[in-house]
């Protein structure tokens, strides 16, 4: 659905580039993620494979259709949702869905049913200049959804948000890629990516160091260990033993033996730690 080949993006149309060689494919119905601190080049290349951002070196294909020449039938295909909130504050909340679906020649979906799916149906009818920064990131995240888009790119969906409605965002996403929507994620919460990502790529600085599902990186990156909580002689214990190690593995059969387990988890690398241990930088 989505091919991008060598691309490269410069602000200042030098060789400072906000996006270097950025080489990827993403398969109907797959939900890609662009995992990196703020600056890394997630939203730069959003803006490009969106056609708000001209290509200045490289290829581009959504949908089979060249972003270089994009046709109308292609934006037909695509939903949005931005970072900052940039809806209409002088419209009510169904006002600006029901502005937004006119731009589409294809079947829209009922402003109404979006408004309840993410709980603003009570202020439907109120200026979304009322409203608050969640509000209207949620209002920015329903408003993509309208064209029933094949192709759907959410920038940091979930930021802003308490737990409990950024956990309702996320099983919207989930449902939509159930349907077959393809979705391109950016973030840097390694925990949405965790969760909502079938592969991830990390990027730094511009450059995408990386390809692969989260379960691989954790199963490369990550160290076979166990971490057990258990009572000896009335005496809680904490340990942390190898799945490799053969002295470690014996002491874990004792300990599963004798039937005193509190507490007992695999520890794995989070996907933090393998972008710090990969990029040598942080998330933040």
């Amino acid at each position: 659905m989505i091919k991008v080949k060598g691309l490269y993006h410069s602000y200042s149309n030098d060789n400072k580039y906000a996006v270097k060689n950025a080489n990827f494919e993403i398969k109907k119905g797959e939900v890609f993620g662009f995992l990196g601190p703020s600056g890394a080049g997630k939203s730069t290349t959003q803006g490009v494979l969106t056609g708000l951002l001209p290509i200045q070196k490289g290829e581009v294909t959504i949908a089979g259709y060249d972003i270089r020449n994009p046709k109308k039938e292609m934006f037909n295909l695509i939903g949005v949702s931005f970072e900052q909130s940039n809806v209409y504050d002088k419209l009510t909340a169904y006002e600006n869905l029901n502005f937004y679906r006119k731009l589409f020649d294809v079947k829209t979906r009922e402003p109404k049913e979006l408004l309840e799916l993410v709980g603003l149906d009570h202020v439907a009818n109120k200026k979304a200049g009322e409203f608050s920064k969640g509000m209207k990131h949620r209002l920015t995240f329903i408003r993509s959804m309208i064209n029933n888009p094949k192709i759907w790119f959410l920038d940091e969906p979930t930021t802003g948000l308490d737990p409990a409605i950024a956990s309702e965002m996320k099983e919207i996403i989930k449902k939509e890629k159930e349907k077959g929507t393809t979705i391109f994620l950016t973030t840097h919460n390694m925990y949405v990516a965790d969760e909502l990502c079938d592969r991830i790529a990390f990027i730094i600085d511009g450059e995408i160091k990386l390809i692969d599902s989260p379960r691989n990186l954790k199963l490369k990156y990550g160290k076979k260990l166990v971490d057990v909580e258990h009572f000896e002689n009335d005496i809680l214990k904490k340990e942390s033993l190898s799945l490799i190690e053969p002295k470690d593995k014996a002491r874990l059969n004792d300990i599963i033996s004798a039937g005193n387990i509190e507490i007992m988890h695999t520890k794995e690398a989070t996907l933090e730690e393998i972008f710090i241990k990969v990029t040598g930088k942080g998330l933040k």
